[in-house]
């Protein structure tokens, strides 16, 4: 009698069949669901995350160099970048409501028609805030910022959708044993989306003047968005369904109400993957967005009251926290080397995944990540080398940690509602994790006049409740993924 697979008997990607004691007769080879090429299926995971992750970073970067003058002018500086932020942070209020949409019809309708929507909200979204008139056009003092907070809002219900499916169709097709290798090249899209992104505002940056960047440089990485969407649905329209969801099509198991099931059957696991998520989101955005306005501040009041005197703009001394005074296109580039490891390490992430196990690489880690935050102020402050590490160190943990759970949260539902309860509690987690904590950290590093300390205890806190779910948690590794 042949052995039960871990992941159901699937072999390969081109024989979705589970594994039966005996053959059957030549003249009657048992149905199959159609299947996706291994390059069709790495090619459309990671195609779209990573224009989902352009678009996202495109407006993380402008949320910190252009758009606290642009939509808040009448605000003091400190307040500019208060507002910036927190309309940075309605696309993860979003998020949870975009899970619960997109996570529904991808349980109910399928994977690929629910990529297919998900990337054309992210897009049509990004592509008009490309558009969008400033506040200092006529008539357009309130409707820009609130227009904005729209389409960020919309922004959010897109990306709320993106991540679970492109995690399912890498996932669901992959060959016995490789779950978590295949779950790395949706979880790329973010790293090479990042690079992509600030690879243009640098090359902005360099040929356009301040004025123009303002003016309408900016502009350019959101407008460009449309070509890669245009790419992007190309791809996944020649998709099939996952093995996985025609199994559950077959079995008439489908849900008519998925996120009612999850709750009923799955509500422990949801809990927990979200709380395990929360940790990784903490570091990204410390990474991506809070270190940026870090490094691009300036170093001394003097410098600071000089720049907003050239640039015509009052200096409020009462609100200013000392940064690090590098140019913009310096630390745009420091980071965007930061990120090649970021990327690097998501890879390297898979194999030990499969090998090790979700939990007990991800326990490691995250004690690291927490480490790593007492130590972020004494990085940060010990010159170009130090900064040069702290970028280092975080986007390799970030890689470690975020490479393995496009298999880790699937895993730890039935195929039945698995883009539902994946989907939910990676944006759930986003609400806890993400949405405050560019705000926060902010918040923080005023308060202390500079200092990173209370913005690393920040990261340390949500590694201890990370690590405390992923203790109360199971392994994933060998869950059977066609139940």
């Amino acid at each position: 009698m042949c052995q039960r697979r871990p992941n159901g008997g699937i072999e390969g990607l081109a024989s979705p069949v589970v594994n039966i004691p005996h053959a059957p007769a030549p003249t009657s080879p048992p149905p199959t669901a159609p299947a996706n090429t291994r390059g069709r299926v790495i090619t459309a995971s990671m195609v779209g995350t990573t224009i989902e992750f352009f678009d996202f970073y495109a407006y993380a970067t402008a949320a910190s160099l252009v758009f606290p003058a642009l939509f808040f002018p009448t605000q003091t500086p400190a307040n500019q970048l208060l507002s910036s932020f927190a309309v940075f942070g309605v696309a993860f209020v979003a998020r949870p409501l975009g899970s619960l949409i997109f996570g529904h019809y991808g349980d109910r309708v399928g994977r690929k028609t629910t990529l297919v929507a998900s990337l054309l909200v992210m897009g049509i979204a990004t592509f008009l805030i490309g558009v969008l008139p400033t506040a200092s056009t006529p008539g357009f003092s309130f409707l820009a910022p609130a227009i904005l907070v729209l389409l960020r809002f919309c922004q959010g219900i897109g990306l709320g959708g993106e991540w679970s499916g492109a995690a399912l169709l890498a996932t669901e097709n992959a060959p016995p044993g490789k779950r978590a290798l295949y779950g790395t090249f949706p979880q790329l899209g973010a790293p090479v989306g990042f690079i992509l992104s600030n690879l243009l505002f640098v090359l902005l940056s360099v040929q356009l003047t301040s004025e123009q960047f303002t003016a309408w440089g900016w502009r350019v990485p959101f407008l460009l968005s449309s070509v890669l969407v245009i790419v992007g649905l190309w791809v996944r329209l020649k998709l099939m369904e996952s093995p996985a969801f025609q199994k559950v099509l077959d079995e008439q198991r489908v849900a008519s109400v998925p996120i009612a099931r999850v709750f009923r059957t799955a509500w422990r696991p949801l809990v927990l993957a979200t709380l395990a998520m929360v940790a990784t989101y903490v570091l990204f955005y410390l990474m991506t967005a809070f270190l940026m306005v870090v490094g691009t501040t300036a170093a001394d009041e003097a410098s600071a009251r000089a720049a907003a005197e050239a640039a015509g703009k009052g200096f409020d001394p009462s609100s200013f926290a000392p940064g690090l005074g590098y140019e913009r296109t310096d630390f745009l580039t420091m980071l965007i080397i930061g990120v090649v490891f970021f990327g690097v390490f998501t890879v390297v992430s898979g194999p030990l995944a499969d090998r090790l196990g979700r939990k007990r690489l991800l326990l490691v880690v995250t004690v690291l990540i927490g480490v790593f935050g007492l130590v972020l102020d004494p990085l940060m402050h010990a010159g170009t080398a130090g900064v040069m590490a702290a970028l280092i160190l975080g986007f390799t943990l970030m890689g470690l940690t975020f490479g393995p759970m496009a298999a880790f949260l699937p895993e730890m539902f039935r195929a039945d509602v698995r883009y539902t309860g994946s989907a939910v509690s990676y944006n759930m987690a986003s609400v806890i994790g993400a949405a405050p904590a560019p705000y926060a950290m902010i918040a923080l590093w005023q308060l202390q006049g500079g200092s990173l300390l209370l913005v690393g205890s920040y990261l340390a806190l949500a590694a201890v409740l990370t690590l405390a779910a992923l203790l109360i948690g199971g392994e994933t590794r060998d869950v059977d993924y066609l139940a």
